[in-house]
């Protein structure tokens, strides 16, 4: 039997070897899906339409034409990326049952290098959240304790991965909704740079923070899906025209010489002690490795959790103002007047979460208020990003916890959104500046994973996936695989 926590490089030299062909792994993971559940990763599994792409990509092979190395693997797409044939309801009762008659571009180009789509994950309701319980079909399990959250709201796609039942999903972020989660749940989650990812297709919450990011098992599998979807597009007017280098080939660079920022408010109060010990653990290894230590300052970064609770609401509040009962999905039933249907139907159709953040939105975007609120919130984003660019002409990379401590039980914070909010106080600022950020596993607090931030100057993705090549050599990330079957702890 295939150990299911097998990476995506593994699995791309089985399969170019001839020792595994595309519908097993594809018929495995459908399996393992099916016997996990209990986990709810996913909202929607395409068994068809998965098995039908692993033949196609078995016979492309045969054939001596295979796609490249994604070609055949399988993986799974947040429920927010829109996908020809499949339900994309974002977690929302507003959009049950609809079905796009098109690919947005990141899923296209993945499929495009021959992936296969397994199924559509679970995520925290329009991607507005932080442990992905706020779905209206039922919290994720982190899968190393069933009892704790998978962070969010890319919890679905993070457990698929952590879980063993694909090696890559993607999901999307708007304050660390990639990161964080992965951190929590022992796996790898990028942010890529605002612009490096097209957007078309993902379903807005705030267009000026959105970004879809890769999850994987191993750096290698990231850079090949970073490589197959980057780029620019005609259908986003905010995707850069900048150049996709090769992502794999720099991965055997190493760090010596490299110098690596410690931002002192990023370990200050509030950072819990173990997990402070783990992300210092990973600086020394690339101590160890040949890179510099610097310590460096960011001191607007402790405001960045109240600018982003001010923007991305804001922008949400005009993005999803088109959820109205009109346009997409179900509508209150037998409205007396048009406002009535708006009312009722988005009452009906929206969960508390995004009520509140639509509320908050609406507010600081009024009259009398948006100068008082967005404006001085946009001023702030000015001085992180300013902070960023200061401290990158003294070092090449930052690296940050990327959360406070490991998972929180579930139900722990629901009736606390501050405390909930304050999971992304690392993560924040990085979507701020529109700057790219990777979370690395870090090792095991208390039994559960935690992750170390790497944050990049624009566009250099690759520095990033190079620094956590050598933190992939130097530490037994594959070592670490939670006991799904037996309820959670490590393996």
């Amino acid at each position: 039997m295939m150990d299911p926590f097998l990476d995506t490089g593994a699995l791309a030299r089985l399969l170019a070897a001839g020792e595994a062909t595309s519908r097993d792994l594809t018929r495995a993971a459908l399996h393992r899906a099916e016997a996990l559940s209990h986990l709810a990763a996913f909202l929607h599994l395409d068994p068809e339409g998965a098995m039908d792409s692993a033949a196609e990509s078995d016979r492309r092979r045969s054939r001596g034409e295979a796609r490249g190395p994604l070609d055949g693997v399988p993986v799974a797409l947040k429920d927010n990326l829109v996908t020809r044939g499949l339900p994309t309801t974002c977690a929302s009762r507003i959009l049950a049952g609809w079905i796009p008659p098109y690919d947005g571009t990141a899923v296209s180009r993945l499929k495009a290098a021959g992936a296969v789509v397994l199924g559509k994950t679970n995520l925290d309701e329009f991607a507005m959240g932080s442990s992905t319980e706020n779905s209206a079909f039922g919290p994720t399990r982190n899968p190393w304790d069933t009892g704790r959250v998978p962070g969010g709201s890319s919890g679905g796609s993070v457990a698929a991965v952590a879980a063993g039942i694909v090696p890559l999903a993607l999901g999307s972020e708007t304050g660390g909704s990639v990161r964080q989660p992965a951190a929590l749940c022992g796996v790898l989650g990028l942010k890529p740079t605002y612009g490096r990812i097209s957007r078309s297709g993902l379903v807005a919450f705030a267009s000026s923070l959105d970004q879809i990011g890769p999850i994987s098992r191993d750096v290698e599998g990231m850079a090949w899906v970073l490589g197959a979807i980057a780029g620019p597009d005609p259908l986003d007017s905010t995707s850069a025209p900048a150049a996709v280098p090769d992502y794999a080939a720099g991965l055997d660079a190493g760090v010596a010489g490299l110098r690596v920022g410690l931002p002192r408010e990023y370990f200050a109060e509030g950072l819990d002690p173990a997990t402070r010990a783990r992300v210092e653990t990973v600086a020394e290894a690339l101590r160890d490795a040949g890179a510099t230590l610097v310590d460096v300052s960011l001191p607007s970064s402790p405001l960045g959790i109240a600018a982003y609770y001010v923007i991305a609401p804001a922008e949400a509040s005009s993005n999803l103002a088109r959820f109205d009962g009109v346009r997409y999905g179900p509508r209150a039933r037998d409205p007396v007047d048009l406002e009535d249907l708006y009312v009722r139907t988005r009452s009906e159709g929206f969960g508390d979460e995004v009520k509140r953040r639509i509320v908050l939105g609406t507010f600081v975007l009024s009259a009398g208020y948006q100068e008082a609120y967005y404006l001085k919130a946009m001023a702030v984003r000015r001085a992180i990003s300013a902070d960023f660019e200061a401290a990158f002409s003294r070092v090449d990379v930052l690296l940050t916890p990327t959360t406070p401590g490991p998972a929180f039980p579930i139900g722990e914070r629901a009736g606390d959104p501050l405390a909930m909010y304050l999971s992304d106080v690392y993560t924040v600022s990085v979507n701020l500046a529109g700057l790219p950020g990777i979370s690395v596993p870090a090792g095991l607090v208390d039994g559960l994973p935690v992750g170390a931030q790497l944050i990049g100057r624009a566009f250099e993705e690759a520095t990033l996936l190079r620094v956590a090549a050598a933190l992939e050599r130097a530490m037994p990330w594959r070592d670490l695989r939670p006991d799904v079957a037996g309820g959670g702890g490590a393996a």
